[in-house]
């Protein structure tokens, strides 16, 4: 499937509930706050009893379930997932969560993130007697789990620890549910507490927001997290050097602007990084616009350290459906305008800095700077707020191929022709470090797609970037 409407997807969001009578409602709202994360499919299993229910189904969370769904969702634990299809594909055979029965019972996981080697422990999996039932790495930490031994926790922890990658999982069984993190810290998970004492976890802590919640902490990596009888237990599930590397594109992206990840405000970051951008590569010009709905804050900040007026110059249709068929040029360019309209009184005869938070394959750059300047843009000039993406992701972003990326084939120069901009300008790698104030020194990024330095083995996926070479 070719995606016109968005040039980066995220893999999914994860949200999970222990503790009270209305879960499936619950993990309902915490999905919709987190459908950003993942348009293409949703699910809810709840546990009462034991016994599992399950719902899900391509289509966004309030296209897949309505109230008759939910009722007949009966527990007071669940989990819930938000899929955009990467590692596996699409399909419903790989919408989450999974189920896993056994003699011993019931079991259901949820993951965010991508394993880059599971591949290899599908294999050995399957030469010990594993059958899989889709093309999924989540179904991975299933099998791992069945085949060790010991308390619950301490075979979740055995199997966490054979994996390597970006991930949070969720793992519900009966009364209980474990949370964890990978231990670079590359995706995020958040704990909070409702008013009557139930759990949540989240990918955001924006979901925690909609449903009422207190933020507890954040899951740190390489840490598991238990929740049985409104009682939490934490443990370190590896010996292995902890890191806290979370992915960059989380911050310039990903998350929504009210989340906040490691005690960051998404919506600051990106604002100190709109302003560190003016800081590096000024402009003089008429008026400051940002590419909607990521790029807004970065515009702000733009704006208020240049002194540059900040207007709404574009414009975004929030009803347009997520697919469109276009098998014509004329018609995808008819898409792009449907969902993004550029505001003529705004920018016409202007000298224009279009704030944008990344370029990935340049199309969507090129059709918006046609955009304006059919608009009447006198000068456009593109100012992106993220390094130029050189290198594929390998920890669930759909960037996984050398082909897709732009700014590995083209000098920043060959790309600003490409793109008909008037002047193109990406921030440093040391000035978004800048623009992320963390609390603690142990906090740093992922920037494996800006300059390559990887922050996990690659295993097979380094086969899989399509002739790998720079």
């Amino acid at each position: 499937m070719i995606h016109q409407d968005r040039e980066l997807h995220e893999e999914c969001g994860v949200f999970g509930v222990v503790g009270h009578q209305d879960a499936a409602q619950i993990c309902y709202y915490g999905l919709h706050s987190l459908q950003h994360r993942g348009q293409e499919a949703a699910g809810i299993c709840c546990e009462c009893n034991g016994k599992m229910n399950i719902y899900k189904g391509e289509g966004l969370v309030t296209e897949v379930f309505d109230q008759d769904k939910l009722k007949n969702l009966n527990g007071n634990v669940a989990i819930g997932h938000v899929r955009y299809s990467t590692a596996g594909g699409g399909g419903l055979s790989n919408v989450q969560p999974f189920v896993f029965r056994t003699m011993e019972g019931s079991m259901s996981i949820c993951h965010n993130g991508n394993l880059v080697n599971a591949n290899i422990l599908k294999q050995e999996l399957e030469d010990q007697g594993s059958i899989f039932s889709s093309t999924s790495d989540t179904e991975v930490l299933g099998h791992l789990i069945k085949r060790q031994e010991g308390h619950m926790i301490d075979r979740i922890c055995a199997s966490l620890d054979k994996l390597d990658g970006a991930f949070a999982f969720l793992v519900m069984l009966e009364g209980r549910i474990y949370a964890a993190r990978d231990k670079y810290g590359l995706r995020p998970l958040s704990i909070g507490i409702l008013s009557n004492g139930a759990y949540v976890f989240a990918s955001e802590t924006c979901a925690l927001d909609v449903i009422g919640a207190k933020f507890v902490r954040d899951v740190e990596p390489g840490e598991i997290v238990r929740v049985k009888d409104g009682k939490l237990l934490s443990k370190t599930y590896t010996k292995d050097s902890l890191q806290d590397k979370i992915c960059a594109m989380e911050y310039i992206y990903f998350s929504r602007p009210d989340s906040n990840l490691d005690g960051i405000n998404v919506h600051t970051t990106r604002k100190l990084a709109g302003k560190q951008l003016y800081y590096e590569n000024p402009i003089e010009a008429d008026v400051v616009i940002g590419v909607p709905d990521s790029s807004i804050s970065a515009a702000i900040g733009y704006a208020e350290a240049s002194g540059i007026p900040y207007e709404m110059g574009l414009v975004k249709n929030k009803y347009v459906g997520r697919t469109f068929i276009q098998p014509t040029q004329e018609m995808r360019e008819q898409g792009v305008r449907m969902k993004l309209s550029a505001v003529s009184s705004i920018v016409s005869g202007k000298k224009v800095v279009m704030i944008d938070d990344s370029i990935v394959r340049g199309t969507t750059s090129k059709r918006i700077v046609r955009h304006l300047k059919d608009a009447g843009a006198k000068e456009v000039h593109v100012r992106i707020a993220s390094p130029a993406i050189k290198f594929p992701c390998f920890y669930g972003v759909d960037t996984s191929t050398i082909e897709e990326l732009i700014s590995n084939k083209m000098s920043v120069d060959e790309l600003c022709e490409y793109i008909e901009a008037d002047s193109l300008a990406f921030i440093s790698e040391e000035g978004l470090h800048k623009s992320i104030h963390f609390d603690h020194q142990k906090c740093g990024l992922c920037m494996s797609c800006f300059n390559g330095n990887y922050v996990t083995n690659l295993y097979d996926s380094f086969d899989k970037a399509n002739k790998f070479e720079k």
